[in-house]
């Protein structure tokens, strides 16, 4: 008899444990690798999905269930057990005073411990360790037990949402991940080695590219090469042979009366062949893009346009630069081209100097600085310009966030490099 008793509270145990279990893994488990599942065939990663759009229903039925399984196993075991173990004691001459609290101390202790050990945390551990596949078996059993206790799951879910209303927290917390969210998780992977530090940088810069505005990835009008159809052979000749891109754009007196573009390549071989004329006939339109585009959206445009590029135009008509694959490439994988200096050289002093051509975002990462999210320029040289409200001159400094900056270097009415000093003080102030 004392073996069944046992047994029942062991499985009172076990069916809290399931239950403990499977609450962690429906919480924890991802929708991502779920709908994965679904994708593969699995039924029940489709029955955690939709018990997840409800979490508040499901919640509740596992909680019935762990409420009751408790109260059972703490009334069954202190009815019965208990008892056999005070009698057990009274016969080995304990007295009754001491015997009865004695068994039901011991008792309680150890069903205690086996329910918080058994039927808690090695449970939720594995619901934490194996989330998706935990989810997907219990998700039908829990489908089951909630349509069971329906109406006392109803009367929760409106309690709870009644409660959380009172609380201030009526609205839904929104469930899809967040930049910073990814961000997180793919240092987490770096750090345990299943994504490469490389790859890490990659996927930041990617995520960063949708962030940008086209004018944050373009080649600017000043560094566009381009020449004028309208000039005299040799001209066309020499604008040619000093191309350094794949592609060079073809304008009729003015870089604003753009019609096109001409590939460096077959423009050589056609030089040899036939000459300038040939050069001419090479010109292919070139689609233009609005500066307000995003830079995400502008990779469509370029698998649309013949020549892998596209013109960035204001809304006046005037070009503001060109978009190549290669800017979009570089905007991914840093320093795919050797430059002559980086974004980014540090001094020995700890200050850093800047080139003012650095996206305004990498500024911001590198330098843990806030930059305001409404801001209109796209490069560090627009940050020096949006806080002096002028164009500097060499030696001005200012102030922002933990560091100081300074204007080293302005090539024409370009501010080209920038000295940055921390200012570990600044925050001491009043």
């Amino acid at each position: 008899m004392l073996a069944v008793e046992l047994a029942i509270v062991a499985g009172l145990i076990v069916v809290n444990g399931l239950l403990a279990m499977s609450e962690l893994a429906l919480v924890s488990a991802r929708r991502p690798l779920l709908e994965q599942m679904m994708r593969a065939g699995s039924r029940g990663a489709g029955v955690a999905l939709d018990l997840m759009r409800e979490p508040g229903r499901m919640l509740s039925a596992v909680q019935i269930g762990i409420t009751l399984v408790g109260i059972v196993a703490g009334a069954f075991s202190g009815a019965t057990i208990a008892e056999r173990g005070d009698a057990w004691l009274e016969s080995r001459n304990v007295p009754t005073r001491i015997a009865e609290p004695v068994a039901y101390i011991v008792v309680v202790v150890v069903i205690t411990y086996l329910s918080v050990v058994l039927g808690e945390l090695v449970p939720k551990q594995i619901g934490m360790r194996n989330a998706e596949q935990v989810a997907a078996i219990v998700a039908r059993p829990m489908q089951i037990l909630a349509r069971g206790a329906a109406p006392v799951v109803i009367l929760l879910d409106v309690s709870a949402r009644f409660g959380l209303r009172l609380l201030g927290q009526s609205r839904p917390r929104d469930a899809g991940v967040t930049d910073e969210e990814i961000k997180t998780m793919i240092e987490e992977a770096e750090r345990s080695g299943v994504v490469e530090p490389e790859e890490r940088s990659m996927i930041s810069r990617v995520m960063r590219l949708a962030d940008r505005s086209v004018r944050g990835v373009m080649t600017p009008r000043p560094d566009i090469e381009w020449l004028d159809l309208q000039d005299d052979d040799a001209t066309i000749r020499q604008a040619i042979r000093a191309a350094r891109h794949a592609r060079i754009l073809a304008a009729n007196g003015d870089i604003d009366e753009v019609v096109g573009a001409i590939p460096v390549r077959a423009a050589l071989v056609a030089l040899m062949d036939g000459g300038v004329d040939a050069v001419r006939l090479l010109v292919q339109p070139v689609p233009a893009v609005s500066d307000r585009l995003g830079a995400i959206d502008v990779v469509e445009q370029l698998r649309q346009s013949p020549l892998n590029l596209v013109i960035v135009v204001d809304e006046h008509g005037s070009v503001e630069g060109i978009v190549s694959e290669g800017d979009i490439l570089k905007t991914v994988v840093a320093d795919i081209e050797e430059r002559e200096e980086p974004h980014f050289t540090a001094r020995d002093d700890g200050s850093l100097l800047i080139d003012g051509s650095c996206p305004v975002d990498e500024f911001g990462d590198r330098l843990g600085i806030l930059v305001p999210a409404d801001h209109s320029y796209h490069t560090v040289a627009g940050f020096v310009l949006d806080r002096m409200k002028r164009l500097p001159r060499i030696g001005e400094s200012f102030n922002y966030g933990l560091w100081r900056f300074e204007v080293v270097d302005i090539d024409g009415t370009r501010i080209d490099k920038l000295l940055a000093t921390p200012q570990p003080t600044l925050h001491r102030r009043a």
